[in-house]
């Protein structure tokens, strides 16, 4: 088998062992005759695999009994507009931290909701936001009177991080609750979830395959959310049916079990967030070394560990890079279309060893155009 070095965004790599697992049991789980995907969603032998998922993120993550795990559909570009439906009141405000595209994202679909309930979502960017997004504020304003306060971890294709490696920390909102999309860096390191009312992750970057959006929510919080919305829409009564309202995603999160069961059993969020600590620093201490040749615009403390952004000198440098790259079987390596330049997104299930190969790429990339 040659597999590819796969530094993709997303969909991203997935733990050898957790496919390897899908491999073996494919056609027949558990002696069932049957794969998981043809089994129903209300059977013995998926129900245990769903609450398995759920405990083993329950379990990695410290999650307290405050807080419910949810297992939904839709990604996380549909949380941009369930978390207004369920949590903006009519006439009221919520707050939205935009650092990067995604947050964008969230705020402009938020206004849509807004607009239908003569209410307000506004900017907790001190000064505004300038469109670069190398950097993170450190604080909010305007908050009072706000139902909630949305940020994001981690933006993808900007490449900035909160709680990083590197000394950047999340605004203060003190009482008022806390939203986090945590698509592209959930599971990257130990986390206090007891601190968000809110957190949800789209898998496909960190946990496990497209299909399935991660919810963790305070029940208090999410119990006392809008009751006029159609009921598919509402996460309370997601929470009442155990995220078995409907059909749910059901190969997906059985994929994400079997991711949760390897970083169990590679020594949990501590050992993974220091595998992801090296790998951050061996690529970051490449591009660091030869400044004036890649050129990482993202402002240091702010610096992600999941995903490594910068330029070259001139775009056809960057075409080359990429293309010969692709030549020593690396991929997804080009920057969103969006922003160019380059990206290598190093989630949990990229090794160190791939790391390594591609920083001693960049090494060698740097010397033959004279860095």
């Amino acid at each position: 088998m040659n597999r590819s070095y796969n530094f993709s965004a997303g969909p991203a790599a997935l733990p050898v062992e957790a496919l390897e697992a899908a491999r073996d049991e494919l056609l027949d789980f558990q002696g069932s005759g049957m794969s998981i995907m043809e089994q129903s969603h209300r059977g013995a032998n998926y129900d245990g695999v769903h609450n398995e998922a759920i405990d083993l993120l329950t379990e990695l993550l410290g999650i307290p009994e405050t807080h419910q795990v949810l297992l939904l559909q839709g990604g996380a570009t549909q949380q941009f507009a369930l978390i207004p439906m369920n949590f903006l009141p009519e006439g009221g405000k919520a707050s939205y931290m935009v650092t990067g595209a995604w947050g964008q994202k969230a705020f402009k679909e938020a206004q849509v909701v807004a607009a239908a309930r003569n209410a307000t979502v506004q900017l907790a960017n001190p000064g505004g936001v300038t469109g670069e997004f190398t950097s993170l504020p450190d604080r909010a304003e305007g908050l009072e009177g706000s139902a909630y306060l949305h940020v994001t971890s981690n933006e993808t294709i900007h490449g900035v991080q909160y709680d990083s490696l590197y000394g950047s920390t999340y605004p203060e909102c003190g009482a008022l609750p806390l939203v986090c999309d945590m698509s592209s860096d959930f599971l990257w390191q130990p986390t206090d979830l007891s601190r968000f009312d809110l957190a949800y992750a789209g898998a496909q970057k960190n946990i496990g395959p497209s299909g399935v959006v991660v919810v963790i929510v305070r029940k208090e919080w999410m119990n006392a959310g809008n009751t006029s919305i159609p009921n598919i829409f509402r996460y309370g009564v997601h929470g009442d049916k155990n995220s078995l309202l409907n059909t749910p995603p059901t190969f997906s999160i059985y994929m994400i079990r079997n991711v949760l069961r390897v970083l169990k059993s590679s020594g949990g969020l501590s050992a993974v967030k220091e595998r992801n600590a090296a790998k951050a620093a061996r690529l970051y201490g490449v591009l660091d070394a030869r400044p004036e040749f890649y050129q990482c615009p993202v402002n240091t403390k702010d610096r992600s560990a999941m995903n490594v952004v910068w330029r070259l000198p001139n775009e056809e440098l960057e075409k080359s890079l990429i293309g010969e790259a692709a030549d020593l079987g690396m991929s997804g390596l080009k920057g969103h279309r969006s922003v160019g330049g380059i990206r290598a997104s190093i989630y949990n299930a990229v090794p160190m060893d791939w790391v390594e190969h591609l920083a001693q790429f960049l090494e060698s990339f740097a010397e033959k155009h004279g860095a």
